[in-house]
């Protein structure tokens, strides 16, 4: 198991170096974003963890989880790529795990009958609703150390960075086009 303290300590010092030679660079948004990741990386090895016994990976837990939470219970493929950031060939292999499991079903679209649609199904939900209580300590654990108070600045602040990361990246796709047409032309 990775030691996330020893990793915080590295990404310090190695920030301080970049520092030294590239004094301009933004090191707290820099810090933020290491710091970031490495929560995420650190949640998501204790969600495998987790989910090992289970002969389950994330990427096949985070589908399953948008189909339990879908409101209709099903999903295209297509949409499920983006929903849990997985390419169409991996979704193929998840969407194989989750059919061999008879967690989901595939079919076709009753509106379009070219097009698959995956649906969660009564053992996919039994299997959610027995492994997710399962999880709650752990998730509150890895929180505890802020209180209520601060665990909902948190998801204010990262609510208000994903909209500036958004903004961010649709100017930076705007200028991007800009300079490809003045390429051209």
């Amino acid at each position: 198991m990775r030691d996330l303290l020893e990793e915080l300590q590295g990404i310090e010092g190695g920030l301080a170096r970049i520092a030294r030679h590239i004094p301009d660079m933004p090191r707290r948004e820099v810090m933020l974003i290491r710091l970031l990741r490495l929560s995420a990386e650190g949640l998501g090895d204790t969600l495998t963890t987790l989910l090992s016994p289970h002969d389950l990976n994330e990427s096949e837990f985070r589908t399953l989880m948008q189909l339990f939470s879908s409101p209709s219970g099903s999903a295209y493929p297509g949409d499920l790529c983006a929903l849990v950031a997985q390419m169409p060939t991996n979704m193929t292999r998840i969407t194989g795990v989750l059919l061999k499991r008879k967690f989901i079903t595939r079919g076709h679209a009753r509106q379009d009958r070219r097009r698959v649609q995956l649906c969660i199904t009564p053992a996919g939900r039994r299997f959610v609703s027995a492994l997710l209580p399962q999880l709650f300590p752990v998730v509150r654990a890895s929180f505890a150390a802020l209180s209520e108070t601060q665990r909902q600045t948190l998801q204010r602040l990262l609510q208000q960075l994903v909209r500036s990361i958004a903004r961010a990246g649709a100017e930076s796709e705007r200028a991007n086009t800009i300079m490809r047409r003045r390429a051209r032309a």
